[in-house]
Formats: C-alpha cells, sequence, structure tokens
C-alpha cells in the first residue's frame, strides 16, 4: 500500500509546485508624469476579475499567471496605460494626465461671504487637486503643489476561531472623520484610497435610534442579530451603544481654547476661510457662562484672544475674521501655549478642551510622530481633552490627526464643507464638546457552541489586548453627550462550512477544549467598561445575547443601514471578506432603512453610493477596452 501512495503523493506535490511556479509576483510604483508624485488608487489589472489598486504611496504587488503577457494602469483623469511584462518581475510607471477629461470635472470652492461660484478643477487619482479659484487673500492655488497626504496603513481584521479566540477587545470610536474624508473624494471624482477607509467610522458617522440609558450609568447596551446580507449563511451582530443626551442648558460650563493653524498651507479657500465660517458657527452656541481663548501657530504661536465670555461673541468673531495664513509650521509651541491656557482658567467640574484646527502639516519637535505622541499623553494628564478639526486637502496628514484625538482623549472630524461644520459643531455640539464618559472599552464573549468564528468589521486601530479591558491604565475613546457608537460584528455559526473558519487538527499536548456552556441559548456576552470624565477607576456593565437571529429583511432600520454602510466600505476598500456584497444591493438596502431622515445625511449617503458605483463601473470598463 506504501509504495502505491508514495508516487500518488509525489505527483500531487510536483503539480501543487508546478501551478505555484506558473504564477509570478510583480511589484511596483505608480507615479504623476508630470510631478512624479506617487498616485493611489490606480487600478493595476490583466483582467476585468484579476486587478489590485495602488496604495497612499503609489505601490502595488499583483500575482499573474507565467503566460500572463501585459498589465493594464488606469483611473479617472489619467491616460490608460498598457505595458509588456516579459520577464520583469518589477514594473514601476508614470502616468500622463489626460487633460481631455480633466478640464469636465469641476468642483465648487468656498469663500466666505461670498456668493458660491464654480471653479475650474483638476482632480487626479492622487487627488493633486488644482483650483483656479479664491482664497481669503485672492490668491490662486497653485497647480504645481504635490498631494502629501498621508493614511495609517490598516491590515483588515480577519476571522477568529472561537475556541482560540473566545474573547474580542477594543476601544470604542466616536470619531466620523473617514466617512466626511471618503465623501470629498468621491464627490471630486475619485475612489479613496484603501487606507483612508475606515469602516467603523464611516459606521458611526450617523445617529441610530437607539434607547437612552434609563439607569445611573450615562451609557445604554443595545444588541441585535440577523442574517448577513452579503452571506446568507453567516449571521451579522449589531452592538450599539447609546450615551445619555444632555440637553445644551444643563451642559456644565467650557473652557475652551481654539487653537488654529494659520501657516502657509492653510491659505486655500477650503482651510482657513472655511475654518473661520465654522469657528463663528461654534461662537453662536456659547452661553454666558462659557469662556473662549484664541491661540494660533504658525512660525510662532502667540495667543490672539484672552478668555473671553461666550456672551461677547462680536468680540470672539472679530478675532477670528483678523486671522490670515503665512509662514512655517510651529505645532508643537501652539500645543504648549494652547494646553497652558486652558489650564490657566481651568473650571472644576466644568468642559476644559483644547479645539485644534489644522490640515495637519505641522511638525513636533524633532522627530516629529513620536514627540507629538508624547507631547499629547503628556497633556491628557491635566484633564483637558482634545478636539481634532481638519480641513483641506492635497496634504490632509489622517494619520497624524487621528493620532493626535486618539492620545488626547477626545475625537476628531475631517470638515470638508460648511455643511459639516454645521453637523459637527451645532447639531452635535453636545456630543462634539462635552464628554460624559471616558476611557471606554468593549469585551465580547463569544459562545464556541453557538460561533465557530467571528470578525469585528472595522475598529483596527482600536484593538485591545485582552488583559487590557481590566487595565484602569490603558487608555481608550470617550463618548460624548447623545453619542452613538456602533460594532458590527459578522459571524460564523457552529456546524456551517467556510472557508473562512479554516481548520486545526486537535491539540497533542492540551486537553481538547470543549464548551462548559451545555445547553445555553446565549451566543455572546458582551461586556463594557468607562470611566467618569473626572474618574480614575472604571465601573463595569454586562449583557448576555441570545441566539433570537431573524431575516436581514426583517431587521430594524438601524441595524440594515448600519449593514449597508459596513458593506459600502468594504466594496471602497476592495475587502477580502465582502463575498456577495453589491453596490446595488448597498443602494436597495440603504434606501429601505433611511427613516425620517431629518439632516438628509442617509440620502446624501445613497447618492455617494451610486456616484461610487458609476465610478466602479466605467473604471471596470476601462479595463476592459
Amino acid at each position: 500500500m506504501k509504495t502505491i501512495l508514495l508516487p500518488l503523493f509525489l505527483l500531487i506535490f510536483m503539480g501543487f509546485q508546478e501551478s505555484r511556479a506558473s504564477d509570478k509576483i510583480i511589484t511596483g510604483t505608480v507615479t504623476d508624469k508630470t510631478y512624479g508624485q506617487p498616485t493611489p488608487g490606480v487600478i493595476v489589472s490583466t483582467s476585468v476579475n484579476k486587478y489590485v489598486t495602488t496604495n497612499i504611496e503609489g505601490k502595488y504587488s499583483i500575482t499573474v499567471e507565467n503566460n500572463t503577457q501585459q498589465l493594464r494602469f488606469s483611473y479617472l483623469a489619467y491616460k490608460t496605460l498598457t505595458v509588456k511584462i516579459g520577464k520583469s518581475k518589477v514594473i514601476n510607471v508614470a502616468l500622463e494626465q489626460d487633460h481631455q477629461t480633466l478640464s469636465e470635472v469641476v468642483i465648487t470652492g468656498y469663500a466666505p461671504k461670498m456668493k458660491s461660484q464654480t471653479t475650474g478643477a483638476v482632480v487626479t487619482a492622487s487627488q493633486n487637486i488644482m483650483i483656479r479659484g479664491v482664497s481669503s487673500s485672492n490668491k490662486s492655488y497653485n497647480p504645481t503643489q504635490p498631494n502629501t497626504e498621508s493614511y495609517a496603513s490598516i491590515k483588515e481584521n480577519g476571522f477568529q476561531n472561537t475556541y482560540k479566540n473566545p474573547l474580542s477587545t477594543f476601544s470604542i470610536d466616536v470619531d466620523a472623520a473617514a466617512y466626511s474624508n471618503v465623501r470629498r473624494f468621491i464627490n471630486n471624482g475619485g475612489i479613496p484610497p484603501k487606507d483612508a477607509v475606515r469602516v467603523e467610522e464611516m459606521i458611526n458617522y450617523f445617529d441610530y435610534e437607539y434607547q437612552q440609558p434609563k439607569g445611573k450609568d450615562p451609557v445604554n447596551i443595545v444588541t441585535e442579530i440577523a442574517t448577513a446580507p452579503w452571506n446568507t449563511k453567516h449571521k451579522l451582530v449589531q452592538i450599539g451603544l447609546q450615551g445619555r443626551k444632555i440637553s445644551t442648558d444643563n451642559l456644565p460650563a467650557s473652557n475652551m481654547v481654539f487653537l488654529i493653524d494659520v501657516s502657509g498651507s492653510m491659505n486655500y479657500a477650503n482651510k482657513l476661510p472655511l475654518l473661520v465660517s465654522s469657528f463663528k458657527l461654534l461662537t453662536d452656541q456659547l452661553r454666558p457662562k462659557d469662556k473662549v481663548a484664541i491661540v494660533v501657530y504658525a512660525g510662532n504661536a502667540g495667543l490672539v484672544l484672552p478668555a473671553t465670555s461666550g456672551n461677547d461673541k462680536a468680540k470672539i468673531k472679530d478675532a477670528l475674521n483678523a486671522l490670515s495664513a503665512g509662514g512655517s509650521t510651529a505645532g508643537g509651541a501652539g500645543i504648549e501655549l494652547a494646553y497652558n491656557i486652558a489650564s490657566k482658567n481651568y473650571i472644576k467640574g466644568g468642559n476644559n478642551r483644547v479645539i485644534l484646527a489644522t490640515d495637519g502639516d505641522f511638525n513636533v519637535g524633532a522627530s516629529s510622530d513620536k514627540d507629538m505622541e508624547s507631547l499629547i499623553e503628556e497633556k491628557r494628564k491635566t484633564g483637558i481633552f482634545l478636539t481634532v478639526l481638519g480641513y483641506g486637502m492635497g496634504n490632509t496628514k489622517d494619520s497624524k490627526m487621528e493620532t493626535l484625538a486618539d492620545k488626547g482623549n477626545g475625537n476628531y472630524a475631517y470638515i470638508d464643507n460648511i455643511s459639516e461644520a454645521r453637523k459637527v459643531l451645532i447639531n452635535e455640539f453636545g456630543g462634539t464638546l462635552f464628554t460624559i464618559a471616558k476611557d471606554v472599552k468593549l469585551q465580547v464573549e463569544f459562545n464556541p457552541d453557538k460561533v465557530q468564528a467571528y470578525r469585528l468589521i472595522g475598529y483596527e486601530n482600536r484593538l485591545l489586548e485582552d488583559r487590557d479591558f481590566n487595565d484602569d491604565k490603558k487608555d481608550a475613546g470617550e463618548m460624548g453627550s447623545g453619542h452613538t457608537v456602533t460594532a458590527l460584528y459578522e459571524v460564523i455559526p457552529t456546524g456551517v462550512k467556510s472557508s473562512f473558519s479554516g481548520s486545526v487538527d486537535d491539540l497533542k499536548y492540551q486537553e481538547n477544549k470543549k464548551s462548559r456552556s451545555g445547553n445555553s441559548k446565549e451566543m455572546l456576552t458582551v461586556k463594557l467598561r468607562y470611566k467618569d470624565p473626572d474618574g480614575d477607576s472604571s465601573k463595569l456593565l454586562q449583557e448576555a445575547v441570545v441566539d433570537q437571529s431573524a431575516s436581514f429583511e426583517s431587521a430594524s432600520s438601524n441595524f440594515k443601514f448600519a449593514a449597508s454602510v459596513a458593506e459600502f466600505g468594504m466594496l471602497l476598500r476592495q475587502s477580502d471578506f465582502k463575498q456577495n456584497a453589491t453596490f446595488d444591493h448597498v443602494i436597495r438596502t440603504a434606501t429601505q432603512a433611511m427613516g425620517t431622515d431629518k439632516e438628509g445625511y442617509r440620502s446624501e449617503f445613497i447618492r455617494l453610493a451610486k456616484s461610487a458605483k458609476l465610478m466602479a463601473e466605467d473604471l471596470l470598463s476601462s479595463i476592459k477596452k
């Protein structure tokens, strides 16, 4: 028998090796031919169904069959380029802008106290936005400005085996900057780079109608289970948190410092002028018991306005109107001064906060990112919270701004237009600026009798070690008044065959793990820890969730809309886990789950999904040609 099996194994092994040898990996970098800058978002393809996109550094890696003869490079506003492969394993290309296409793309510029005007614009894959428009100083945008936007790399969460990893632990995230940034890309005619798409921030951009907390705790846990829309054999678990909504009149007094970047990079219509208009909206929300100081930084940091009562709105607005941009970016000095001013005017039991507004293009010390993190971590010990507002395009330092907010016990929003400023600073005034719970962590334990594998959708940069859940020294996210937080898990039920769950042999040196849950109907248990805004010890909430899943069609509007946003995010990321997701399903589901939509945010999402679908179809059709 052995003599028969051995040749058979050899044949199988040789066939496997031959199959592997028939493939090869090609890597390279795509740049803009005119400016030499890396070009993210370019589709590198061998066929309609075999393609990858370049990352934020313009790099790509694609596996091709050995007999593949050419690669195709295509993106909106660039001429499609076809390159012969030959024996090459590294292929670097420079794409030429398609000026005929570019001349047809327009966007609307923003300028304070002016009628909206249409400006000719060039929107390229690398988002080198060239606007012939009006800035606050009537200077035209420099069309040779290189793209220097940066995003932290995201390695997407995969499925976890429940026996090996029964616990999933992460910090909550109330930031919503990724959604408005993605919207900016789509509205400007391009698909965002993968790392700009943080799915949890897209989901949490929207409010959900969860039940308000009834007890003494400021947070309520809400759960729902239904079939996963992109794979009906899987289930989707929604975990929602609802923060107690406090009316503006009952919110504590505020001590705020506006820390405003007035460096040269802010001298464009969608930066400093939009920023000033935004802060005027916020000024109108101030009460007599609130006070505001204004600190600016460019080459140096300076105090523009000492702490001033919210009753004196004209004085605050005059100080904002006097701002102009120019000079280098000494962010560290600005942060130091802002926290110093906030400390001097500290209100015990009040809302003490620095609001940093910038495009993120600044330095703190010799090694900027590390020094920045250390500085902000040190400053949060003072009990002063941080809100970060990002503005502009072309050199947005998304990763820096997110880190600032994360390390500073705060939140991060991206302001791409005055409507977004209104949403963040008026409609969500309490949630953005008033913390009701800090260091909020979630830990979910899955029952292996019900779940063989699970995947947390998003939250990749918020994951914690399991032991961190009970460690009160470990920093986590903050919740504001009225905030909602939503997390989605895709679950593979026990007994369902799936390529994602994999298989693991029984261990030789450990007793094979068996569930001790007996006949329990519980699928999972949700545990939450939080601290009071001025507290040092955490409090624990927990809730067991019974497996009472329903069909996706019968799920609540909250559930279906959150799922449609997650599906959209996976499509934009070209997720390995998108399975049967489609733009058509996103649009259909979101339309059915739109609800009352008083502010029109959900209907805007549907329009974005339709635009992204058209762009994706155009790109795929260009590959076919």
